[in-house]
């Protein structure tokens, strides 16, 4: 039996694309856009966010799950649509899979060089390690005073950088008094975590990080309003700032996109980066909460030069 949105199934398509305006949009140029049916998928709460050489994305999902679509493009690298590969439930320690609830709230995704995926969660503040999405859980040291952070605000960036660190950042922990909206965060990994302050631009909180090859990496911003609703923005920080990262420091970036009309405003909580042809692509996704009124979309950029 076809999955849905392979070609020639009779299932509605996994995605469907989505015009928008060319830009500009900042530093990146915008390739194109995809709204995946969360019908078809069967569950939203898209979060964290992984793209692979072979076009393979995986995405985690705050319900509890991790799903893996297959992206394509044009010979424009413009994104055409999403074939479903396969899809299922987070496991815990004991490798039974964990129902939605205050322990299965995975929000970052990050992988590391042997294959093996780190998950980050919140409600329930850690870290967790999968060998095979459907083994067991193996959980890592977190980093020192993430239990402080709020219950929904807590782990929504992690990556694996270039030179081997892993980069996590707090969604709503404060740095020193927090008066500047400065958020906590850590670099270094298990074995010797240091923390230092992330400051995002005013009314906005860190809730995704990608690395680049040079060793720099991107954070994804975001904010919101009651009248205002999403905005965000795109964030680099160069190699000099997180070699700069050490106990103490603060860090900021620059941007390169931000995330306002004539783009589609959401809910955007996953970028993953990849080097492909030539190409350095840039791909954002949107958390949809479930909700009516917001939507999974899935933005591809590419970052000139």
């Amino acid at each position: 039996m076809a999955l849905p949105g392979c070609a020639g199934g009779a299932e509605r398509p996994l995605a469907r694309r989505v015009e928008l305006p060319e830009g500009p949009y900042g530093a990146l140029r915008l390739l194109g856009g995809l709204e995946i049916d969360r019908g078809v998928l069967g569950f939203g709460g898209l979060s964290g966010l992984h793209l692979a050489p072979d076009l393979l994305l995986t995405a985690i999902s705050d319900r509890a799950r991790f799903v893996e679509m297959r992206l394509a493009l044009d010979g424009d690298s413009r994104p055409t649509g999403l074939t479903l590969i396969r899809s299922g439930w987070l496991r815990d320690e004991r490798g039974r899979a964990m129902p939605p609830g205050r322990a299965a709230d995975a929000e970052a995704l990050a992988r590391l060089p042997d294959g093996t995926w780190l998950v980050g969660f919140e409600r329930r503040h850690r870290i967790a390690a999968y060998a095979s999405w459907t083994g067991p859980a193996r959980a890592m040291p977190a980093p020192p005073g993430l239990e402080a952070s709020p219950a929904n605000a807590a782990l929504e960036s992690l990556a694996v950088l270039a030179d081997g660190r892993w980069l996590a950042l707090s969604e709503g922990l404060p740095w020193g008094a927090g008066a500047a909206g400065d958020r906590r965060g850590w670099i270094g990994g298990p074995a010797a975590w240091h923390a230092f302050g992330y400051r995002p631009a005013p009314g906005h909180v860190p809730v995704d990080a990608a690395a680049l090859p040079d060793g720099g990496a991107l954070v994804l911003e975001r904010a919101f309003g009651l009248l205002a609703g999403f905005s965000g923005r795109l964030v680099h920080l160069p190699p000099a700032a997180l070699r700069e990262a050490g106990e103490g420091a603060l860090v900021q970036g620059e941007d390169v996109l931000r995330l306002d009309p004539p783009l589609p405003f959401d809910n955007y909580e996953g970028v993953a980066v990849l080097d492909r042809a030539g190409r350095r692509l840039v791909a954002l996704v949107s958390d949809d909460n479930e909700s009516p009124w917001q939507r999974s979309l899935l933005l591809l950029f590419e970052w000139p030069g």
